[in-house]
């Protein structure tokens, strides 16, 4: 069943989207483990002639419950809408995780908030989804409501790979050592982030680089040092290269990625841009001086041109412009 995208806050559904097939958890990076749970949502929605969704939480649990050591988003709400509708999905349903949505046991969650409030035709979990106060909640308890209420279910088993399952933890991992073809073959498609652009101390300039700068979540994992980059500025795509890290050569401030675009000009302060990584190419160094540093930021955008004209990660496709 086809719609426009839906982005719902809460439990109150629009007119035209009713009793909808609904796929449950955090999904953070949308990677392909993940792939395999909304391929079933929608194969679910096409059999019984319903919509699909995913059902997810903000702030991510672990926010709520670790609030000193917030989990980095690999999507944050924004990016994971975007992404679900190139993904072809229906909606996705948000629901606030604070105190009262922990302390909901796992029978008022499948009783009140999916049959009752959302009447739900059925529901799509991963195999190690745990829900409900103490996460008394499991696939199994699901399945046998939804099956006791006359409502379909299914239970996805994970997509190993390597004798691992795929998971966001094992991507955040390999954005950690900058093993960008090993987190892009993970997630199914470029790792990619959004970000405004701020005014920075406008040094690039004087090097012939001018930069867009952008800054990243104080969490982020991803390693420091230069990358291969495709830069989405609306709806045209800019190769470029990156720096991301603390500028040692100049004042080692707080951590910023500067993205210079090939073959643009123009004036991109205050605009949003979605940056896709293509690849790591080396860590920071700190120059003696000036010239040393030009001469290197030309090695490195020649070396960012060829690996972006040669394509890298095959297996993971762009999905730019998002």
């Amino acid at each position: 069943m086809s719609h426009a995208f839906h982005l719902i806050h809460g439990t109150t559904l629009p007119s035209d989207f009713s009793r909808p097939v609904v796929a449950i958890g955090n999904f953070d990076g949308l990677h392909r483990g993940h792939h395999a749970v909304l391929d079933a949502a929608r194969a679910l929605g096409d059999e019984l002639g319903r919509p699909a969704a995913i059902l997810t939480f903000e702030p991510h649990p672990r926010s709520f419950f670790k609030p000193d050591a917030p989990l980095f988003r690999l999507t944050p709400e924004a990016v994971k809408a975007k992404l679900l509708a190139q993904f072809g999905l229906d909606a996705m349903i948000v629901l606030p995780f604070d105190a009262t949505m922990a302390a909901t046991s796992a029978e008022h969650f499948i009783g009140e908030i999916l049959f009752k409030q959302l009447n739900v035709a059925g529901v799509v979990v991963g195999h190690d989804f745990h829900f409900g106060k103490g996460r008394g909640g499991t696939p199994q308890s699901i399945a046998e409501a939804c099956l006791k209420d006359g409502r379909a279910a299914r239970i996805i088993e994970p997509l190993m790979e390597k004798d691992a399952p795929v998971s966001s933890s094992a991507v955040r991992a390999a954005l950690a050592e900058g093993d960008m073809p090993r987190a892009n073959a993970l997630l199914g498609y470029r790792y990619l982030f959004t970000s405004e652009v701020r005014h920075g101390e406008k040094i690039g300039r004087t090097l012939g680089y001018p930069t867009a700068n952008l800054r990243l979540p104080e969490n982020s994992v991803l390693k420091q040092g230069i990358y291969a980059v495709r830069v989405a500025v609306g709806t045209n795509v800019y190769n470029g290269v990156a720096s991301y890290g603390r500028r040692p050569t100049f004042d080692n401030g707080a951590p910023l990625f500067e993205v210079f675009l090939f073959d643009f000009s123009g004036d991109l302060y205050g605009q949003t841009l979605t940056v896709e990584c293509v690849a790591w190419q080396r860590g920071e160094i700190k120059f003696d001086g000036i010239d040393p540093l030009i001469a290197q930021m030309d090695k490195d955008a020649a070396e960012a041109s060829r690996i972006l004209s040669e394509g890298e990660s095959p297996n993971a496709p762009s999905l730019l412009p998002l």
